[in-house]
């Protein structure tokens, strides 16, 4: 892939008012074009004569001009950091000796290699106010940098082979963790585990694609007696790994995007009262009057870092009412869109037609029966509910048992919230979330990717049963290559590429 390797910048903080705003620089001019706006207390320019992977204080000025009297002989500045001499900038604070200072900041120096795009990079630590971090962004852009473009700060990192492009991606999930497990997994994959485990399982296909070839280059010294048989058990544990990875994504995809909840009941039933009992606060309207929820509400929760995005519906039942009718049919979409739904029954009124819909609705998805208004009278029992879900099975086409469960909850006075938790851990991830230092699949990419290798795989095990020649597993071991090296971003096309950065922030 053809890039500009120009000097670039961007500011790396949010753009609001905060304790600090850094200005990051990166290229071959990154540390010239920050010593022709730094300076030190006594007005002298000091950031060509920094180290690697130090930090000083100073000055950003505009227009500035330094004179050697600010220098003793050897080219050091005279005296400490602190002193006060006479034309410093500031003792003068005028600008006339050293320029008008713009902000007072901390900058930082990485030297190549070493630092994150392997370029030279200048961070400059101003203080955090809008006004200020822009025009030290643009007195770096007039001083020759080019503004960078989305994530252009990452891509350089990718192209310079710092990281790979399954790091790189990992870098965008990290900053946009909604929980502590998915900010887990983006680590995880952050340091290279995921990429380790590829690179592993692409030696062994590649060792196997070599042996072929060269057996078929010169058959006289290397014998293909036998190899069937070799090949065989090697795809074998090439297929169980990477389907132990793709069985990771399920989970991985509702680590990272959360789980799609749906909370879905009769009329008055405590939908909302179970919303504002989960949220911690009065979030949704809760009256006795059926039908006060005639829109979807959706909220966003935590519970034991498993984020949940959650769907308060209007009632389902038959109405003549236009507005809670479009609510109803909205209420059907998102069950059909669900991956948990949260069955609301009012266990204080029997259970009637509007309870066999919503049964109907559920089908074979992952349900919990929440058993509300367990503090009255009780009209309906777990038996009922289950003997109504027995006569509907012919209509929805499958056996959900394994796929739901039943609590009793009082939503008005916060009872069963525990148990929610607990039941949707299990539900979803057998009750252990992740395991410690477990690579987990949450990139819809490297999914479709495993999944091309598995197929390749399969193939390659296809050909082996029908004994077809050894040219055929070398074209499927190379397709299954390729597509693990599609997550590493060494078999991707530059429109890919450009695809993925153009997701990043600006300064990243």
């Amino acid at each position: 892939m053809e890039m500009n390797f120009d000097t670039i910048a961007a500011i790396a903080t949010a753009l609001s008012d905060s304790g600090i705003g850094i200005v990051r620089i990166s290229g071959e001019k990154a540390v010239e074009i920050a010593d022709s706006l730094i300076r030190s207390k006594k007005g002298a320019s000091f950031v060509k004569g920094m180290e690697s992977h130090t930090i000083r204080y100073g000055f950003v000025v505009e227009d500035g001009n330094v004179s050697d009297d600010s220098l003793d002989g050897n080219g050091k500045e005279e005296g400490s950091a602190g002193a006060e001499t006479e034309g410093s900038l500031a003792k003068g604070g005028n600008g006339k000796e050293g320029g008008n200072i713009v902000d007072e900041v901390m900058v930082s120096v990485f030297r190549a290699p070493k630092s994150y795009t392997k370029e030279d990079v200048v961070e400059i630590n101003c203080h955090g106010g809008v006004l200020v971090t822009k025009k030290v962004l643009e007195l770096v852009l007039r001083a020759g940098a080019r503004l960078a473009t989305p994530g252009e700060f990452t891509k350089r990192a990718f192209l310079n082979g710092r990281i790979d492009l399954a790091e790189a991606e990992a870098v965008m999930d990290l900053i946009h963790s909604k929980n502590e497990l998915a900010m887990k997994a983006s680590t995880t994959q952050l340091r290279g585990d995921l990429s380790a485990k590829l690179k592993s399982l692409r030696e062994k296909i590649l060792y196997e694609i070599a042996f072929i070839e060269s057996a078929l280059d010169d058959p006289e010294h290397i014998s293909l007696e036998g190899y069937p048989e070799r090949l065989k058990g090697t795809s074998d544990l090439l297929i169980k790994e990477i389907q132990g990875l793709l069985q990771t994504a399920e989970n991985g995809k509702m680590i990272k995007e959360g789980i799609s909840t749906v909370i879905l009941g009769k009329p008055n039933a405590g939908k909302s009262s179970l919303l504002n009992m989960i949220l911690g606060q009065e979030r949704a309207i809760v009256t006795d009057i059926a039908g006060t929820t005639r829109d979807a509400l959706e909220e966003y929760v935590n519970l034991r870092g498993i984020h949940l995005n959650v769907i308060d519906t209007a009632g389902i039942r038959d109405t003549q009412d236009v507005v809670e009718r479009i609510g109803v049919e909205r209420a059907r979409k998102y069950a059909a869109d669900a991956d948990l739904i949260l069955y609301v029954v009012d266990t204080s009124v029997a259970l009637d037609e509007n309870d066999k819909e919503i049964l109907s609705l559920i089908g074979d998805k992952k349900t919990i029966f929440l058993l509300n208004k367990s503090d009255l009278e009780q009209k309906v029992s777990e038996k009922e509910i289950l003997s109504l879900l027995d006569g509907l099975r012919p209509e929805i086409g499958s056996d959900p048992k394994d796929q739901i469960s039943m609590i009793s909850t009082s939503a008005a006075f916060g009872k069963g919230l525990e148990e929610l938790e607990t039941e949707i851990e299990k539900l979803f991830f057998h009750g252990e979330v992740m395991q410690n230092d477990q690579v987990m699949i949450t990139n819809l990419r490297h999914k479709e990717a495993l999944q091309n290798a598995l197929t390749a795989l399969l193939l390659v095990q296809q050909s082996l049963e029908d004994q077809m020649p050894e040219d055929f597993y070398s074209i499927d071991l190379m397709q299954a290559y390729a597509s693990l090296g599609n997550i590493l971003g060494e078999e991707v096309g530059d429109d890919l590429v450009e695809e993925i950065f153009s997701k990043f922030c600006m300064g990243k």
